[in-house]
């Protein structure tokens, strides 16, 4: 999704009202109970939320022209990789083998045999259509940012083709955009 993103990819910047910043911020405090504590520091009351428009109908939530938060088509807010990485319990985890790690951080889908093979970890509460982030065995940190296509109980039984989207990986166009000025 944000393979070769950059700021041209940006259609429109605004700054939105207070109505839709309460929306937003009250969205992403039932989708993420773990950023309670540190959501007015994220998103203070006072300083201006920008929604930026993208192609394909993406939307990014910036604080002072850092991207914090993305969505797609009035789905889920999910945060970006450079938050995740602050905050890094804040998303329920799914872990990939060390095989699939090459192929995830060139932006590939992440596939259920990856998931369920001796080096993936599936956490049972995942359900169908919820964002998670891509753990990999032996590493500290995300290496991406996905959207589950079937639940973890689903991955685990059926075993085959894709179970979770990457929306969002290490290096990719939005890792790389740091600030959208």
């Amino acid at each position: 999704m944000f393979k070769k993103f950059s700021s041209e990819d940006v259609s429109s910047q605004n700054q939105v009202k207070a109505s839709v910043q309460r929306k937003i911020r009250q969205s992403i405090a039932d989708e993420y109970p773990g950023l309670e504590p540190v959501l007015d520091d994220l998103l203070p009351k006072k300083s201006p939320l920008i929604v930026a428009k993208c192609q394909n109908h993406l939307n990014l939530v910036l604080v002072n022209n850092v991207p914090l938060f993305f969505n797609v088509r009035d789905g889920p807010y999910m945060p970006t990789l450079r938050l995740l990485h602050q905050y890094p319990n804040i998303m329920k985890k799914l872990q990939v083998d060390r095989g699939a790690i090459k192929f995830v951080l060139a932006g590939a889908n992440i596939m259920c045999p990856g998931l369920t093979s001796p080096g993936g970890v599936l956490d049972d509460d995942v359900a169908e259509e919820s964002p998670v982030a891509i753990m990999a065995e032996g590493k500290q940190h995300a290496l991406a940012i996905g959207f589950t296509k079937m639940s973890a109980k689903d991955i685990r039984a059926i075993n085959k083709g894709i179970g979770v989207d990457n929306m969002h990986y290490l290096n990719d166009g939005l890792w790389k955009m740091e600030r959208l000025d």
